[in-house]
């Protein structure tokens, strides 16, 4: 029997020629603006900003409010985002060539993958409440120290993923592929909750 191979996560961005190191912008620094290639954006207010169509390559999102942002046709190939507010922000609208995303200690409330294929995504110390993650491919994700409580997870592909330090889930393994998935054994409950099962 082979070993199993590790999942292979895109490296994140972290290096940015100077002038592409941005503070405190908002949407009215984006006007005119089609493509972002290795920037980095600090501390910015884009909230309710509509970014249709553009496309971020190799960029990095720090500290900065995406609320409710539209990302209809918008390209995000690796982009990475740290503390930042992504309330309900639909990234199922987002354009599928090269989709590529990193999340550390994000708000993502609300928040839709829908049927986005987003295989070894790595989420960590991400609040991912009710977010929709039906239809969505996420083998060898992890959610590390994640909150998902309420998060919708229905023919999810979850093969290989990582549950292990998250909390609040409550998936079906009946309707979500779940092989190779790694849990403790207090986070099973949210696997086997349906049978009402009690576990002592």
């Amino acid at each position: 029997m082979k070993p199993r191979r590790k999942p292979t996560f895109i490296r994140k961005p972290d290096r940015f020629p100077e002038e592409n190191e941005v503070e405190h912008w908002d949407a009215r620094h984006l006007a005119g603006h089609t493509e972002f290639d290795e920037y980095r954006f600090v501390n910015c207010d884009f909230s309710g900003a509509n970014l249709s169509r553009m496309r971020f390559t190799d960029c990095l999102f720090e500290r900065c409010n995406l609320a409710s942002v539209s990302l209809a046709d918008t390209a995000l190939q690796n982009v990475a985002f740290a503390e930042c507010k992504l309330l309900g922000v639909q990234f199922t609208a987002c354009r599928d060539m090269l989709f590529g995303v990193h999340f550390d200690q994000c708000q993502l409330r609300y928040a839709s993958f829908a049927s986005r294929k987003m295989p070894n995504t790595r989420f960590v110390g991400c609040h991912l409440d009710e977010a929709d993650l039906a239809d969505a491919d996420l083998s060898g994700a992890v959610f590390q120290d994640c909150s998902l409580a309420g998060a919708v997870f229905q023919n999810t592909r979850l093969v290989g993923a990582d549950f292990r330090t998250a909390t609040g889930f409550t998936i079906d393994p009946e309707r979500n592929p779940l092989l190779g998935a790694h849990f403790t054994l207090p986070g099973l409950l949210g696997v086997v909750a349906k049978y009402g099962l009690v576990v002592e």
